[in-house]
């Protein structure tokens, strides 16, 4: 179900709430067949091994009941092999014209178009996104994170809850502001257009629109794990934002637990996720309290945070938390490093922080677009990689200027090829003279865009790739056409031995130009470096069509 921004109120989102308790309908058919073209990365160890893009051609087939892969055949390469995989699985194609006859069972057909350059890939994973942000994206001002933080995000953040009476914000829906609504539906279906099938999202403090969220990511089938921002101290919060006490701000956290485990009680899509904003905005009781409500939980839930983000940061911690010996190490004080645990940034974590990490099993949100916009540093993600750490690409919006994992990927391979160049690396590569080895490739970057991505939010055995079991969250990309040699309109010899261009029928999609010469991963490359959301076809989450391209 897709909304009407423009007529998005309250009462909607009361209705929608409303739809969901009552169920979905089931799926018209048992199986969805899908036939074309397959590219992911297989799933390996980035310590070890770099990663290689596979492509298969045949077809892939999902169960309309859990929504995973049950099968595939790469020998089915034409009408004639097609035709007979049907009848061998007893099967009709729901799609085409007559029938087989009433003992064979219809399914649904998907057919990637050769001709167009469309291929089925993973949906994108973000693993950092602030949703209440969004309306601030490309606004960084002229100073750092910090100020940033006061000038810009309190600010829009703060209007997410009732103008009228700020304290109170944990009960009465009708203090959502319309305004908010539209946001989150906005940012939910725009994320969706760039291919993201699963994103963890942080909110607000305020209860009834971070429930909002969670109904409204619930409601477009995103995949999602949704956290209420929990910040206490009165020191580094502003007065008309923050939590009024550690304990209000735990019982809140509650609510919030509790409504989206009503929502999605098997926790098919939506998850809660504990969200102490970063240390310094929280007291040691809200940490404390925090790392005990996430292990209260069988299995624990999810955490999420940031840290080691900026050199400022850093110093502010070491101020507020004399006691503890790191920056990592106050959360692990608190409990809160786990092995569901995210930490978004980690651009500054010394090698005893690295280590910690990995110890703790804990995991790292990449946000390059963020930390290069708001000039908060270069995050060594192959060293990390390189020592075991799990990492994965996070926008930051608004940190970040895009919803676009796949601009986040581009990024993440610019800032490897500076790491050479900063004194901080430097340092940590024991000076040793650069090899290169620190720049990440394309299918680095699309690893961690998928593969990366799913381990860093605890799903690597369900979402990232296209393996047995796995489910099917994924998009459709379309290229375009290759560019045709035709003759000159003006019947003249081609001017410097160059013949005139014209485009083939449906020609090239968004910025991707093919010229025909490209190999399969020359023409991946080329939709790394240079594709959008145009090039976003269909999207799928959970073997449901959630997106398509108008």
């Amino acid at each position: 179900m897709f909304l009407t921004i423009s007529r998005f109120s309250v009462g909607v989102w009361l209705c929608l709430v409303l739809l969901h308790a009552c169920g979905t309908a089931a799926l018209a058919y048992p199986y969805t067949v899908y036939r074309g073209t397959f590219i992911h990365l297989p799933r390996l160890n980035l310590s070890a091994e770099a990663p290689e893009l596979a492509r298969h051609q045949g077809v892939l087939w999902v169960s309309s009941e859990d929504g995973r892969i049950k099968g595939f055949d790469w020998t089915v390469n034409d009408d004639a092999s097609f035709k007979s995989f049907l009848s061998s699985h007893g099967w009709t194609d729901a799609t085409a014209t007559g029938g087989n006859g009433d003992s064979t069972t219809p399914v649904m057909v998907v057919q990637s178009n050769d001709e167009n350059n469309e291929f089925f890939f993973p949906g994108f994973i973000d693993t950092h996104i602030h949703a209440p942000q969004f309306p601030n994206i490309g606004l960084f001002g002229s100073s750092g994170l910090l100020d940033w933080l006061n000038e810009y995000t309190f600010p829009v953040e703060a209007s997410f809850g009732s103008k009228s009476d700020p304290k109170n914000q944990q009960t009465d829906p009708k203090q959502i502001p319309p305004e908010g609504l539209r946001v989150y539906d906005e940012v939910v279906a725009r994320t969706l257009a760039h291919g993201t099938t699963c994103a963890s999202y942080f909110a607000t403090i305020h209860v009834p629109a971070t429930n909002a969220l969670a109904a409204l990511c619930h409601s477009h089938g995103q995949r999602a794990f949704i956290g209420r921002v929990c910040m206490d101290n009165p020191d580094q919060c502003p007065s008309y934002y923050i939590d009024p006490s550690a304990e209000e701000g735990i019982n809140a956290t509650q609510s919030t637990i509790d409504y989206i485990q009503t929502l999605d009680p098997n926790g098919t899509l939506i998850h809660p996720i504990v969200t102490p904003r970063f240390a310094p905005s929280c007291t040691n009781a809200s940490l404390d309290g925090l790392g005990k409500l996430a292990a209260s939980y069988h299995p624990p839930l999810h955490i999420q945070t940031h840290i080691s983000e900026t050199l400022d940061e850093i110093a502010l911690v070491h101020q507020l938390f004399p006691e503890a010996s790191s920056y990592a190490d106050v959360y692990d004080q608190a409990h809160l490093l786990t092995n569901r645990t995210i930490l978004a940034h980690g651009v500054h974590l010394t090698k005893d922080e690295r280590t910690l990490i990995r110890a703790r099993g804990s995991k790292v949100a990449h946000c390059p677009a963020s930390n290069s916009a708001l000039g908060s540093g270069l995050a060594p993600v192959r060293l990390m990689l390189n020592e075991g750490v799990t990492v994965g690409l996070g926008t930051d919006v608004s940190g970040g200027y895009s919803p676009s994992i796949l601009e986040t990927a581009r990024q993440a391979c610019l800032v490897s090829r500076l790491l050479q160049y900063s004194a901080e690396y430097q340092e940590m590569n024991g000076n040793a003279t650069s090899d290169g080895t620190e720049k990440l490739s394309v299918e680095d970057s699309l690893y961690l865009a998928t593969r990366g991505g799913a381990a860093v939010v605890d799903m690597a055995d369900d979402i990232g790739g296209f393996d047995m079991g796995m489910i099917w969250d994924a998009q459709l990309i379309e290229l375009g056409a290759v560019l045709k040699d035709t003759v000159s309109p003006l019947d003249a010899a081609p001017v410097n031995g160059l013949a005139a261009r014209s485009l083939a029928p449906s020609g090239p999609v968004g910025n991707v130009d093919l010229f025909g010469n490209e190999t399969w991963q020359e023409r991946i490359q080329k939709w790394m470096w240079s594709g959008d959301d145009r090039n976003v076809k269909n999207v799928w989450v959970q073997g449901a069509l959630v997106h398509t391209r108008e």
